[in-house]
Order: structure tokens, then C-alpha cells, then sequence
């Protein structure tokens, strides 16, 4: 059995009335480490640790860093996670009740990185939190699920952060002859970094990130992302951070679920951007989750937004 499990497949009325369209919501909240992410990263750790794999190391410490130590668990294999010192205290909380190791380093994610690069010895699998093909080839299982239900959209929205969940939902989309569905793909304007590459033509690295929605926080899209530009047909989207949190509290009222604002960036296309989804008449949404995300948290950035 995969360490994920099938996600409810929603036909939503309250996001269904306020888009004047059909919307279902595919909810991947409700993964056991909380996010989408445990998908691909579960196939991940069952495939190195199936190689003799004697620790996973991570440099996340978000969505990811809890999917590989959820993993870890599961699996019986010690789990090191390098986190940034910008990791919220509440992400480094979750992540000891795993059962993992931290390592708080450097002041970005990229700098974590490095470090846990560096870690990396013979018997270890590295997980990467988005740039890996045996990630996208997990992340794509829930396309099958609802292609399995015969509910076939006329658009999937998801949100872009390095661009994992964008390379695993085209890849489920292809392999279920679904080919020809769009993918609208939302950013914050913090972390386009999608958005960037399309207008450049080539992957461009942002000088920063300016969001408050962190697990967007990737500066360069993946290659995979990228080609995927030139192979799918793609609408990259931007909101901004005060549209992303509008549609958190709007969807824990609607759906008694909170989620990340990287997740509310994509809901907010329904609330508040629905001319977007103009061309299509049913639209699949996923709801990608956050795992570290709080009602506390929430409303302390609504503050700072207003």
C-alpha cells in the first residue's frame, strides 16, 4: 500500500456560485503529512529505501520536510531535515513529533540546501522537495484518481512554487489521455518565478522572494517546469499575497479546512478572479494543503495585509 492516500474528489457549491462555474475540488489537504506532497515524496522513499537507503535528508521545512519525515516514519528510516532559520517555530515542532532531525541553517532555502548537500553520505537518499522524477510520478497519482471517477475538467488549477506539483499533474494528465486539458497555473507576485521564465522565454532566478506564501518560495522553476511550457498548454496567473489569505478564510468558512496561502492563491481564482476561468465550464482545483499553517498565523497575516 502507498504511504498517501485517495483524497475526497468535492463538487463545491460555495466556490461553484462565487466562479459561475462548475468547480470540484480534488483535496489534498487532507494527506496524512498534510499536503499533496507526500505523494510523490512516499513513492520517493519507498524506491530509495527499496535501493538500501539508510536515512533521508531533506532541506525543507515545510510541506516537504514533513512529508519525508511522515515517510520516514512510516518506513522505519532516520530522517535529517535542514531547515532555515526562517522556518516558523510551529514548522520545527511538527516536524521532532516525526520523529525527524533538525538542522536549522542559513538564512534562506537555498542555503539549507547546500547543507543538506553536503550531508549526504553513501547509505543516504537525498529527497528533493520538487525536482525529481520520481516525485512528478507520484504527484500525477491523483490525476488518476480522478480520471478513475470520470470527472474530466475542462482546466486543472494549481499553485507553482519550484514546480513539482505543476510536472506531476501535467504528467497524470498525459498518461490518462487527458493531454489537451489546460493547466492554469498560479503564483503570488513574491515568487513568480514560472511567470518570469514564460516572459523571458528561458528560467530566469529571482533576486528574492516577497511573499508571505514561503512554500512558493523557489526562485528558479525547475527545468522539467520549464519544457513543460513548450509541450502543455499552461496559463501562468499571478495574485497577490492579500488575495491569497482572502481565500484561506473564505474556504475555512466554506469547507471547514485551512490551508496555506500558497494553496488560497490558487482558491482565490474562484473568489475573486473568476474571469480568468471564463473559457472553462468545469474546473478541477486542487487543494494542495500546508502543513504548518494555524488559524493564529492566518489572522496575524491578515493584519499585516490590511
Amino acid at each position: 500500500m502507498p504511504l498517501h492516500i485517495k483524497t475526497p474528489l468535492l463538487a463545491s457549491s460555495a466556490l461553484s456560485l462565487a466562479a459561475g462555474r462548475s468547480i470540484a475540488l480534488k483535496m489534498e489537504a487532507l494527506q496524512p503529512s498534510g499536503s499533496f506532497k507526500l505523494r510523490g515524496i512516499g513513492h520517493a522513499c519507498e524506491h530509495y529505501k527499496a535501493r538500501g537507503a539508510q536515512r533521508f535528508i531533506s532541506s525543507s521545512g515545510g510541506n516537504a520536510g514533513l512529508a519525508v519525515a511522515y515517510a520516514g516514519r512510516a518506513l522505519a528510516v532516520p530522517v535529517t531535515v535542514v531547515v532555515p532559520e526562517t522556518t516558523p517555530l510551529r514548522a520545527r515542532q511538527l516536524l521532532d513529533l516525526e520523529g525527524a532531525e533538525v538542522i536549522v541553517h542559513g538564512a534562506s532555502w537555498q542555503e539549507a540546501n547546500e547543507r543538506a548537500q553536503s550531508m549526504i553520505g553513501t547509505a543516504d537518499a537525498f529527497i528533493h522537495p520538487f525536482d525529481n522524477p520520481l516525485l512528478w510520478e507520484g504527484h500525477a497519482s491523483m490525476i488518476d484518481e480522478v480520471a478513475e471517477s470520470g470527472a474530466r475538467p475542462d482546466a486543472v488549477v494549481l499553485t507553482v512554487g519550484g514546480g513539482g506539483l505543476l510536472s506531476g499533474v501535467v504528467e497524470g494528465l498525459q498518461r490518462n489521455g487527458w493531454g489537451d486539458v489546460p493547466v492554469v497555473a498560479v503564483e503570488t507576485r513574491g515568487a513568480a518565478s514560472l511567470g518570469a521564465a514564460a516572459a523571458a522565454g528561458e528560467r530566469v532566478t529571482l533576486d528574492a522572494i516577497t511573499t508571505i506564501a514561503t512554500s512558493l518560495g523557489a526562485k528558479q522553476i525547475c527545468a522539467r517546469a520549464f519544457a513543460l511550457l513548450g509541450q502543455h498548454p499552461i496559463r501562468p496567473v499571478q495574485v497577490s499575497d492579500a488575495e491569497a489569505l482572502d481565500a484561506c478564510a473564505r474556504f475555512l468558512d466554506d469547507h471547514r479546512v485551512l490551508v496555506e496561502p500558497a494553496c488560497g492563491a490558487s482558491l482565490a481564482l474562484a473568489y475573486g478572479a473568476a474571469n480568468i476561468l471564463a473559457p472553462f465550464n468545469t474546473v478541477l482545483m486542487i487543494v494542495c494543503g500546508g502543513s504548518t499553517m494555524s488559524l493564529a498565523q492566518m489572522q496575524d497575516w491578515q493584519q499585516r495585509a490590511s
